[in-house]
């Protein structure tokens, strides 16, 4: 085996005899370039996620979106110009790093470095990009089960396959790519069987995110922390796009699953009109926080083009969702396919989501929209509590917390410890990783 660091072992006499299996890297939400093609032959190509510069101008313009019921996609309200994931570097280049300006380079801003470190480890190890190693990046605003996504991890499966000689490709996917590949098994078991070997996953929310998942679906998110942000897609911006989003509606807390404590939103409710000043607290669980979207998002609006577009919480989506939910609640492992989930630890993660307070309560429900939450933690990654993250539901041949963040799990030298073991391109050793937590592969 072809090895460049002393993490791998072999002889390293030559670099064309590599012995390895095929790798795919599968980004999660927000993981993949997205670039704007103009539909004329006239106009240039532009990157719109990810950017600093002119980020919010180039994303309201080009990739705020609503959602078609008729055909079940987002579609963008540019109607000029495509949406598309540059396929460069055999997909490797939109799920690397996100913003590959020279800037970001210059400045290192790790906030943007996806797959980057992961990629390195592994060309250092002896992959090659296009023999065996390859990425998928795909139009994350879409349904993880909608058939542009499955019908693009199908080829990516096969061109895997074929480049390595008919070698069966081991997967390595990150956080809601994790249901992207779960939806796949549902539709297509025996597609995923002819080609994976091992299916390695990463900060999946299994069982939903219920606190970043439910507030974003209120009041946004924000991609970019630290002084970048200012620079970055505003939280409002982005608000906006994640409502006519079916892949959020898809990661919202699973009202079936058995959660130690049932996720909830609360409210302070105050009433004007009582000459009392009188303040009530509400309380919405899994399945009647719908209620209170309803009522948050009623008149929630946009100006494009100087046009005035009603956003509320979107029913169809959300009926939508249910059924993917379903399908994610029943999904099977093949047979033969060795699977293993790392998960993130040690990170106050959101859960239960708080708005106004009992000295400063919410008269009206569109307020909530325009505030910033407050939330009670559990442990995980930030993003994803361990406790979903950890219920995938499968045979697990390992299931493994280590302690991290959830996009700096991808540059992680204790994950990639556990990569190199488990791809058999790591001599069997424990001596390297002390700080991660191993549980029962029964668990789940």
């Amino acid at each position: 085996m072809v090895c460049r660091k002393w993490w791998c072992f072999g002889d390293d006499s030559d670099d064309d005899e590599v012995d390895l299996d095929p790798i795919l890297l599968v980004s999660g939400i927000g993981g993949s370039i997205l670039n704007s093609k103009p539909k004329s032959w006239f106009g240039l190509t532009t990157r719109v996620w990810v950017r600093i510069f002119l980020a919010d101008l180039e994303f309201r313009k080009r990739v705020w979106s609503l959602y078609n019921p008729d055909t079940g996609y987002t579609e963008a309200l540019d109607d000029s110009s495509d949406l598309v994931i540059p396929d460069d570097d055999y997909g490797l280049y939109a799920i690397d790093i996100l913003d590959p300006s020279f800037w970001i380079k210059l400045f290192h801003i790790t906030d943007v470095y996806h797959f980057h470190d992961m990629i390195d480890m592994l060309v250092d190890c002896g992959y090659k990009k296009g023999t065996t190693l390859f990425g998928y990046g795909y139009d994350f605003r879409q349904s993880n089960r909608i058939d542009q996504l499955m019908d693009g991890l199908k080829e990516k499966l096969e061109t895997a396959y074929n480049a390595a000689g008919g070698r069966k490709v081991n997967l390595i996917s990150h956080s809601m790519g994790g249901l992207l590949v779960s939806c796949f098994i549902s539709l297509h078991s025996d597609v995923f069987s002819k080609y994976v070997k091992k299916w390695i996953t990463i900060a999946t929310p299994f069982q939903g995110a219920p606190g970043c998942i439910n507030d974003s679906l209120l009041t946004g998110l924000q991609f970019v922390d630290g002084i970048e942000g200012y620079f970055f897609v505003s939280r409002w911006s982005m608000h906006q796009l994640l409502v006519e989003c079916p892949s959020i509606y898809e990661m919202m807390p699973n009202p079936e699953f058995k959660w130690k404590k049932q996720p909830e939103i609360v409210v302070w409710r105050g009433n004007s009109s009582n000459a009392d000043g009188s303040v009530k607290m509400e309380t919405y669980g899994t399945s009647g926080c719908v209620e209170l979207f309803v009522e948050a998002l009623k008149d929630n609006t946009i100006e494009y083009n100087k046009e005035t577009i009603p956003l509320p919480f979107n029913y169809d989506i959300y009926k939508w969702a249910a059924t993917t939910r379903k399908m994610l609640n029943n999904v099977q492992l093949p047979e033969g396919i060795e699977f293993y989930n790392i998960y993130g630890t040690e990170i106050e993660t959101p859960f239960d989501v708080y708005y106004g307070s009992e000295t400063d309560p919410i008269n009206d429900a569109s307020e909530i929209c325009q505030s910033l939450p407050e939330y009670s933690y559990v442990d995980g990654d930030g993003t994803v509590p361990a406790e979903s993250a950890m219920a995938d539901g499968f045979g697990a041949t390992e299931r493994v917390g280590i302690p991290g963040a959830h996009r700096a799990l991808l540059r992680d030298e204790t994950v990639f410890v556990y990569l190199r073991k488990w791809l058999g391109i790591e001599e069997p050793s424990s001596s390297h990783v002390k700080t991660s937590k191993v549980v029962d592969v029964n668990t789940s």
